[in-house]
Protein backbone atom coordinates (compact mmCIF):
# COMPACT_ATOMS: atom_id res chain seq x y z
CA UNK A 1 0.00 0.00 0.00
CA UNK A 2 1.35 3.73 -1.25
CA UNK A 3 1.95 5.81 1.26
CA UNK A 4 0.41 8.48 1.72
CA UNK A 5 2.58 11.83 0.76
CA UNK A 6 1.76 15.34 2.65
CA UNK A 7 2.03 18.67 0.98
CA UNK A 8 2.51 22.11 3.61
CA UNK A 9 1.17 24.76 1.92
CA UNK A 10 2.69 27.82 3.57
CA UNK A 11 0.44 31.08 3.41
CA UNK A 12 -3.07 29.45 3.11
CA UNK A 13 -5.34 31.65 3.59
CA UNK A 14 -3.94 33.92 0.96
CA UNK A 15 -5.72 33.86 -2.62
CA UNK A 16 -3.15 31.37 -4.24
CA UNK A 17 -3.08 29.27 -1.02
CA UNK A 18 -6.44 29.12 -0.78
CA UNK A 19 -7.31 28.17 -4.50
CA UNK A 20 -4.50 25.37 -4.70
CA UNK A 21 -5.47 24.00 -1.20
CA UNK A 22 -9.46 23.54 -2.14
CA UNK A 23 -8.00 22.22 -5.68
CA UNK A 24 -6.03 19.61 -4.38
CA UNK A 25 -8.02 18.84 -1.34
CA UNK A 26 -9.75 15.84 -3.66
CA UNK A 27 -6.19 14.48 -4.20
CA UNK A 28 -4.52 11.74 -3.21
CA UNK A 29 -2.28 13.87 -0.90
CA UNK A 30 -2.43 15.13 2.89
CA UNK A 31 -2.61 18.83 3.11
CA UNK A 32 -0.82 21.11 5.56
CA UNK A 33 -2.55 24.47 5.57
CA UNK A 34 0.10 27.37 7.83
CA UNK A 35 -1.58 30.30 8.35
CA UNK A 36 -1.11 33.42 10.69
CA UNK A 37 -4.89 34.08 10.71
CA UNK A 38 -5.97 31.59 12.60
CA UNK A 39 -9.66 32.67 11.96
CA UNK A 40 -9.33 32.63 8.89
CA UNK A 41 -7.54 29.03 8.47
CA UNK A 42 -10.26 27.44 10.60
CA UNK A 43 -13.01 28.88 8.30
CA UNK A 44 -10.80 27.69 5.30
CA UNK A 45 -10.33 24.09 6.60
CA UNK A 46 -14.44 23.79 7.37
CA UNK A 47 -14.78 24.78 3.66
CA UNK A 48 -12.37 21.99 2.36
CA UNK A 49 -14.30 19.24 4.72
CA UNK A 50 -17.50 20.44 3.32
CA UNK A 51 -16.80 20.40 -0.28
CA UNK A 52 -14.35 17.34 0.27
CA UNK A 53 -15.24 15.24 3.23
CA UNK A 54 -12.87 12.63 3.30
CA UNK A 55 -9.93 14.87 2.91
CA UNK A 56 -6.62 14.39 4.59
CA UNK A 57 -6.13 18.02 6.15
CA UNK A 58 -4.77 19.80 9.05
CA UNK A 59 -4.35 23.34 10.35
CA UNK A 60 -0.51 24.35 11.80
CA UNK A 61 0.93 27.18 13.40
CA UNK A 62 4.37 26.57 12.67
CA UNK A 63 5.93 26.29 8.76
CA UNK A 64 8.84 24.80 10.23
CA UNK A 65 7.12 21.84 11.98
CA UNK A 66 4.54 21.93 8.69
CA UNK A 67 7.71 21.38 6.54
CA UNK A 68 9.38 19.04 8.75
CA UNK A 69 6.74 16.80 8.09
CA UNK A 70 6.38 17.26 4.28
CA UNK A 71 7.26 15.80 1.20
CA UNK A 72 6.24 19.24 -1.05
CA UNK A 73 6.15 22.45 -0.05
CA UNK A 74 4.66 25.15 -1.25
CA UNK A 75 5.03 28.68 -0.07
CA UNK A 76 2.10 30.77 -1.35
CA UNK A 77 3.26 33.65 -0.33
CA UNK A 78 4.34 37.58 -2.41
CA UNK A 79 8.13 37.21 -3.37
CA UNK A 80 8.99 39.89 -0.34
CA UNK A 81 8.65 36.99 1.94
CA UNK A 82 10.48 34.46 0.29
CA UNK A 83 13.17 34.98 1.79
CA UNK A 84 12.14 34.89 5.16
CA UNK A 85 10.35 31.61 4.68
CA UNK A 86 12.85 30.15 3.09
CA UNK A 87 15.69 31.20 5.67
CA UNK A 88 12.56 29.79 8.21
CA UNK A 89 12.46 26.51 6.87
CA UNK A 90 16.45 25.87 5.26
CA UNK A 91 17.14 23.11 7.62
CA UNK A 92 14.04 21.13 6.96
CA UNK A 93 13.69 21.56 3.24
CA UNK A 94 16.73 18.92 2.14
CA UNK A 95 15.64 17.07 -0.70
CA UNK A 96 11.97 17.32 -0.73
CA UNK A 97 10.27 19.68 -3.47
CA UNK A 98 9.90 23.12 -3.04
CA UNK A 99 7.48 24.57 -5.46
CA UNK A 100 8.21 28.57 -6.72
CA UNK A 101 4.92 30.32 -7.45
CA UNK A 102 5.85 33.62 -6.88
CA UNK A 103 5.96 36.54 -9.54
CA UNK A 104 8.23 39.60 -8.61
CA UNK A 105 6.38 42.25 -9.92
CA UNK A 106 7.06 46.08 -9.00
CA UNK A 107 4.06 47.71 -7.60
CA UNK A 108 2.48 49.17 -11.34
CA UNK A 109 2.88 45.49 -12.76
CA UNK A 110 4.92 47.19 -15.60
CA UNK A 111 8.35 45.14 -14.63
CA UNK A 112 10.01 42.54 -12.56
CA UNK A 113 12.37 42.76 -9.74
CA UNK A 114 14.30 40.80 -7.78
CA UNK A 115 17.07 40.87 -5.06
CA UNK A 116 19.50 39.59 -7.40
CA UNK A 117 18.44 40.36 -10.73
CA UNK A 118 17.73 36.64 -11.29
CA UNK A 119 13.94 35.04 -11.33
CA UNK A 120 12.49 34.84 -8.02
CA UNK A 121 12.84 31.04 -8.79
CA UNK A 122 16.54 30.95 -9.18
CA UNK A 123 16.41 32.79 -6.27
CA UNK A 124 14.86 30.37 -4.07
CA UNK A 125 16.91 27.38 -5.30
CA UNK A 126 20.08 29.47 -4.30
CA UNK A 127 18.05 29.65 -1.23
CA UNK A 128 16.90 26.24 -1.02
CA UNK A 129 20.35 24.61 -2.24
CA UNK A 130 19.76 21.17 -1.30
CA UNK A 131 16.12 20.90 -2.29
CA UNK A 132 14.66 20.44 -5.34
CA UNK A 133 12.72 23.84 -6.53
CA UNK A 134 10.41 23.63 -9.03
CA UNK A 135 8.77 26.68 -10.98
CA UNK A 136 4.85 25.95 -11.71
CA UNK A 137 1.55 27.73 -10.98
CA UNK A 138 2.73 31.03 -11.24
CA UNK A 139 1.40 31.42 -15.00
CA UNK A 140 -2.10 31.06 -13.54
CA UNK A 141 -4.46 33.16 -11.35
CA UNK A 142 -5.83 31.75 -8.33
CA UNK A 143 -9.74 32.07 -9.86
CA UNK A 144 -8.19 29.57 -12.81
CA UNK A 145 -8.44 27.33 -10.15
CA UNK A 146 -12.39 27.46 -9.66
CA UNK A 147 -12.49 26.70 -13.60
CA UNK A 148 -9.15 26.17 -15.14
CA UNK A 149 -10.36 26.02 -18.46
CA UNK A 150 -12.01 28.16 -20.84
CA UNK A 151 -14.40 26.93 -24.34
CA UNK A 152 -13.26 23.62 -23.15
CA UNK A 153 -9.49 24.31 -23.33
CA UNK A 154 -7.91 23.61 -20.55
CA UNK A 155 -5.01 26.21 -19.46
CA UNK A 156 -1.43 25.22 -19.60
CA UNK A 157 0.87 25.30 -16.35
CA UNK A 158 4.27 25.46 -17.57
CA UNK A 159 6.73 22.90 -14.82
CA UNK A 160 10.68 23.73 -14.88
CA UNK A 161 13.59 22.37 -12.63
CA UNK A 162 16.62 20.72 -12.17
CA UNK A 163 15.23 17.49 -11.36
CA UNK A 164 13.82 15.35 -13.26
CA UNK A 165 11.82 13.08 -10.53
CA UNK A 166 10.53 16.41 -9.10
CA UNK A 167 9.61 17.70 -12.19
CA UNK A 168 7.46 14.97 -12.43
CA UNK A 169 5.79 14.72 -9.45
CA UNK A 170 5.03 18.46 -9.99
CA UNK A 171 3.40 18.12 -13.11
CA UNK A 172 1.39 15.20 -11.55
CA UNK A 173 0.59 17.83 -8.93
CA UNK A 174 -0.55 20.43 -11.99
CA UNK A 175 -2.68 17.45 -13.89
CA UNK A 176 -4.64 16.70 -10.10
CA UNK A 177 -5.10 20.62 -9.75
CA UNK A 178 -6.82 20.49 -13.17
CA UNK A 179 -4.42 21.83 -15.16
CA UNK A 180 -2.53 20.41 -18.43
CA UNK A 181 1.47 20.02 -17.00
CA UNK A 182 3.69 21.51 -19.63
CA UNK A 183 7.48 20.76 -19.15
CA UNK A 184 9.48 23.56 -20.18
CA UNK A 185 13.25 23.26 -19.27
CA UNK A 186 14.93 23.51 -15.71
CA UNK A 187 15.02 26.27 -13.15
CA UNK A 188 16.61 28.64 -15.33
CA UNK A 189 13.64 29.12 -17.03
CA UNK A 190 11.58 30.76 -14.56
CA UNK A 191 12.46 33.73 -15.78
CA UNK A 192 10.44 33.47 -18.81
CA UNK A 193 7.94 31.87 -16.60
CA UNK A 194 7.71 34.90 -14.39
CA UNK A 195 7.67 37.23 -17.85
CA UNK A 196 4.59 35.57 -19.42
CA UNK A 197 2.63 36.12 -16.37
CA UNK A 198 3.92 39.43 -16.16
CA UNK A 199 2.74 39.94 -19.73
CA UNK A 200 -0.96 38.23 -19.00
CA UNK A 201 -1.81 40.76 -16.13
CA UNK A 202 -0.40 43.58 -18.38
CA UNK A 203 -2.39 42.25 -21.44
CA UNK A 204 -5.55 41.87 -18.93
CA UNK A 205 -5.37 45.75 -17.77
CA UNK A 206 -5.11 46.87 -21.27
CA UNK A 207 -7.49 44.92 -23.07
CA UNK A 208 -10.03 44.76 -19.99
CA UNK A 209 -9.66 40.70 -19.66
CA UNK A 210 -11.36 39.22 -16.23
CA UNK A 211 -9.22 37.37 -13.98
CA UNK A 212 -10.30 34.19 -15.35
CA UNK A 213 -7.38 34.31 -17.71
CA UNK A 214 -4.12 32.00 -19.05
CA UNK A 215 -1.95 30.30 -21.42
CA UNK A 216 -2.58 27.90 -23.98
CA UNK A 217 0.29 26.16 -26.28
CA UNK A 218 -1.45 24.80 -29.33
CA UNK A 219 0.26 22.61 -31.54
CA UNK A 220 -0.51 19.77 -33.85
Amino acid sequence: MAVQKTIAIIGATGSMGKAIAKSLAGSSYRLLLIASATDKLTLLHQEILQAHTQANVECMQCAFDACWEADIIIPAVPYAAEKFVAEKIRQVATGKIVISISNPFTESFTALKTITGKSAGEELQELLPYAHVVKAFNTVNATDFMLPAINEQVFDVLVAGNNDDAVKTVSSLVDQAGFNPVIAGDISVSASMENMQLMLMQLSMRNNYSTHAGWKVLHD
